[in-house]
């Protein structure tokens, strides 16, 4: 990487804080002296929960639908949320997909990115769940309505990024669980095909 075209940080200010995000106005400088004010994102941190199971022989997804305020529209995404302040990523994936889906599971940490690292500063964490064990009902915060669906992996897999399951962070997790997959074969993504006579 060339170093150079890193540019120091002056100074940070907030410009605007609501429940799940700041903005900031950040002033920066170039090797070359050019100078700029940026706007920066300042959320906590995201996860994703993957949920794998067989279902009557057929692999699938654990997944949610429910309506998202930014794009008006009835989405079907992973179970997902914000890591709490001090809270290690992998717990609060686990408190997550309990609190959604009232399901429990062994994870596994498949990765992870800045979700939009033009304007954005935080991370979004993906984690395998398998062994996946129905523990309780739903416990929804107050403006949250979620049903819960299982979904063929096949399906999931051919339909993300269009229709109900338009949503970027989803195509960042099937990659994930795609990448995790090659070397795991154990992770079926289809049902088997019996021949026929």
């Amino acid at each position: 990487m060339n170093e150079s075209l890193k540019w120091r940080t002056d100074s940070r200010e907030k410009s605007y804080t609501c429940a799940i995000f700041s903005v900031n106005s950040v002033e920066r400088t170039a090797h070359d002296g050019r100078h700029g004010t940026f706007v920066e994102i300042e959320s906590p941190d995201w996860i994703v929960a993957i949920p794998w199971v067989m279902v009557d022989g057929v692999p699938c997804f654990i997944m949610e639908e429910q309506y998202r305020h930014g794009s008006d529209s009835i989405t079907r995404e992973f179970p997902a949320g914000l890591v709490e302040k001090g809270e290690p990523a992998i717990e609060a994936a686990r408190r997550e997909l309990l609190e959604e889906t009232g399901m429990q599971g062994d994870f596994i940490e498949l990765g992870n990115v800045c979700p939009n690292s033009a304007f954005m500063s935080n991370r979004q964490s993906f984690f395998l769940v398998t062994g996946i064990e129905k523990v309780s009902g739903q416990s929804l915060d107050a403006n949250e309505e979620i049903d819960v669906v299982t979904v063929p992996v096949e399906e999931a897999i051919r339909d993300m990024g269009k229709g109900a399951y338009d949503n970027g962070i989803m195509m960042m997790a099937i990659g994930f669980f795609l990448r995790y997959a090659e070397s795991h074969p154990e992770l079926k993504l289809r049902q088997p095909r019996t021949e026929s006579v």
